[in-house]
């Protein structure tokens, strides 16, 4: 079976989607939504924008989301899958994948998603850090001993887990960590501590907009983040997408779980390679790619 994976933030990068959008005139009709949508330029700030643009969590998500989209586009009706799963922003772009939702409804959830996430970044004082080379076990534990707010928020590969939470609470955990024997701690570039408690505000403003859009049976089965497990219920699907926004991304799961489940083949739709990096370092045996455009 051929899985088909989409990015979430961090493979964003000055010129994504220009080469899609001067190739095929199929693509453009997306940014013209995308515009009359989000009320500000996406694609000046994609083709065009600095790093510092692209960062911006209200136009990273969105950006990230139309790349993905494009592909899709170009791809038409050859694109048949088995099954979809996407990191936490990209499962947004899963559910449009799967039938779930339309193009439309998704950017207006992922718009929703990233300024409310933007929101709560710049309402409190959070950070995440990237831990490598120590057992989940041993990561889930200091942080469960730290005073605060620190958890961990993203199970990427092993060896390689995401903790978020309130600055202090991070920095001490990240020392705590680096004693017990972790490769590297290391405070990451990004403004708030997403997947976790501080969050909470952002979830339920997206739960809004959830319940009011509106959401198709899927026509294959999604692995969530929240549960690492395929979904096909409506309601599951919503309560999910819900919790993720305080709950770990848990990719190395879904992963796995997709390959116990037949998957030899997986599909990187989006910018960048980082997902395919990633399912090499879960389980080497696997096939990934791009889709042939």
């Amino acid at each position: 079976m051929k899985a088909y994976i989409f990015p979430g933030q961090g493979s964003q990068f000055t010129g994504m989607c220009h080469d899609l959008f001067l190739k095929y005139d199929t693509v453009k009709p997306l940014f013209s939504k995308a515009e009359e949508i989000l009320e500000f330029d996406i694609s000046k700030i994609m083709f065009e924008g600095s790093k510092e643009d692209l960062t911006q969590t209200k136009v990273t998500q969105p950006a990230i989301f139309i790349h993905s989209m494009a592909i899709l586009k170009v791809l038409g009706e050859s694109f048949k899958p088995d099954l979809v799963a996407g990191h936490s922003l990209g499962e947004f772009s899963a559910l449009v994948a799967s039938g779930v939702l339309n193009y439309e409804d998704g950017l207006k959830l992922v718009s929703t998603r990233a300024k409310a996430m933007q929101k709560s970044c710049e309402n409190t004082n959070g950070t995440m850090a990237a831990i490598l080379a120590l057992e989940n076990n041993i990561i889930e534990e200091v942080c469960e001993e730290i005073e605060g707010v620190v958890v961990a928020a993203n199970y990427n590969c092993p060896g390689q887990v995401v903790i978020s939470g309130e600055i202090n609470a991070v920095k001490l955990a990240c020392d705590k960590l680096s004693n017990a024997g972790a490769r590297r701690a290391l405070i990451l570039p990004v403004g708030g501590a997403f997947h976790s408690e501080l969050m909470i505000d952002a979830k339920t403003e997206l739960s809004l907009a959830i319940e009011q859009a509106s959401f198709n049976e899927p026509i294959c089965p999604i692995y969530q983040n929240v549960n690492a497990k395929a979904e096909t219920s409506v309601k599951k699907i919503k309560e999910n997408l819900i919790s993720q926004l305080t709950s770990p991304v848990k990719w190395t799961q879904s992963v796995n779980e997709m390959i116990k489940n037949g998957t030899t083949s997986f599909v990187e739709i989006g910018p960048g390679k980082v997902l395919q990096g990633l399912v090499k370092k879960i389980e080497r045996n696997v096939e990934v790619s791009f889709p042939e455009l």
